[in-house]
């Protein structure tokens, strides 16, 4: 009898044993289950976390990189893929993916050091970032760099601010450019007045006379250069927008011009011919300035090229919702160097094949290029020297 008891108490506790086995299996099943679900759902949180961080980066207009301490690459965004087009960015240390050593510099410092970096860097064209891309000629960036906080590696951002850079050149260059521009002639005329006032020219009437035609000249050049800086102020200031859009012929615009520059055509034997699609086509524009540009183009064309046989065409077509106008001459052409520099203010093309020195304001196609732009066109050039040199404007044939 105790035998039968001692054994159903056995197997009592065993089975409540097993019993209580079996539920922790279950609970501790259970656990793992909700660690494992956990688990999954941090991982998608953390993924959906990291895609939302990339989408932001990748909406940035600016290239931006993360780099561990060691200066390899562990994200580049759009951006950045986009500046340092077809090469490899990601595990690479910055020092290989950069072409020029002065980008990785800033960053470098940062990692040295711990402290942020910013830093301005100028680049020749040929070591841009961009590579092959890059037309603009110097090109300017700014390199930030900083810790990111909490983590061993570095945040970089670089920034492209070259056409900030081009721009307060361009300002500084007009400034010099203009001073100069106007202080020539005003030394020559004050030159000739201190003869014919100090040295008793002024008794002699042929000597006068030749001494104020020269000062006349110069006096009109100062008139001329203080008009196109007016003209072009009025283009960039804003006021482009306020343009009298009308109606006007085309070809009695051009005509207008041809007979201003009548004389200076004879003078030189040129031949100026009229070639538009349409003898009735009509701009919407502003007939001032449109004659501004084509007197300046074809001026242009007549003044840097003195030689004998010299053809100057004015002409047009259509290209569906666009009209497509030109000026184009056989003369000596302009360098290929040259071309991307043209429509800068007061910039002129060296004339190493010519003894002859062409004098001008240095403005026209400065305000042909703005002209143009005010009328919601643009412009482009395309020389080969003593072929063709070919100014092509493509302007909406109804301006909006």
């Amino acid at each position: 009898m105790i035998e039968s008891i001692l054994t159903f108490a056995a197997l009592f506790a065993t089975g409540a044993l097993v019993i209580q086995l079996i539920g922790e299996r279950k609970r501790r099943q259970k656990h793992e289950k909700k660690l494992q679900e956990w688990k999954h759902q941090f991982e998608h949180d953390l993924t959906d976390a990291r895609e939302e961080r990339n989408h932001i980066l990748n909406a940035l207009g600016d290239a931006f990189l993360i780099v561990d301490s060691e200066s390899n690459i562990l994200f580049a965004n759009t951006a950045a893929g986009d500046l340092f087009r077809g090469r490899v960015l990601t595990g690479r240390p910055v020092a290989e993916a950069f072409l020029d050593p002065r980008l990785a510099e800033a960053l470098l410092r940062c990692l040295a050091t711990g402290e942020p970096v910013s830093s301005r860097i100028i680049l020749a064209q040929q070591t841009s970032p961009r590579g092959d891309l890059e037309t603009r000629g110097n090109n300017a960036w700014v390199i930030d760099a900083a810790k990111l906080s909490g983590t061993p590696n570095t945040r970089v951002v670089i920034r492209d601010v070259t056409s900030e850079h081009q721009l307060d050149q361009i300002r500084k260059d007009f400034v010099a450019n203009a001073s100069h521009e106007l202080r020539t002639p005003l030394a020559i005329i004050n030159g000739y007045l201190e003869n014919l006032l100090d040295d008793g020219m002024i008794e002699e009437p042929e000597m006068a006379r030749r001494f104020l035609s020269v000062m006349k000249k110069h006096t009109e050049r100062i008139s001329r250069i203080v008009e196109d800086m007016l003209v072009i102020s009025r283009l960039e200031s804003g006021e482009a927008s306020a343009i009298k859009i009308e109606p006007f012929q085309l070809r009695s615009c051009v005509k207008d011009v041809i007979e201003r520059l009548e004389s200076v055509v004879q003078n030189q034997r040129a031949i100026v011919t009229v070639n538009l699609h349409d003898q009735s086509i009509t701009l919407e524009g502003d007939r001032f300035y449109w004659t501004q540009v084509l007197f300046n183009l074809v001026e242009n064309a007549l003044k840097q090229n003195s030689t004998k046989d010299l053809k100057v065409e004015v002409g047009s077509n259509e290209d569906g919702e666009h009209f497509c106008i030109w000026v184009k001459d056989n003369g000596i052409g302009i360098p290929s160097s040259d071309l991307p520099h043209i429509f800068r203010r007061f910039y002129r093309v060296e004339k190493h094949h010519s003894q002859l020195e062409v004098k001008g304001t240095g403005l026209g196609l400065s305000i042909v290029k703005r002209a143009i732009e005010a009328h919601h066109g643009n412009i482009s050039v395309s020389s080969t020297p003593g072929v063709e040199t070919k100014f092509l404007m493509t302007i909406p044939k109804r301006f909006q």
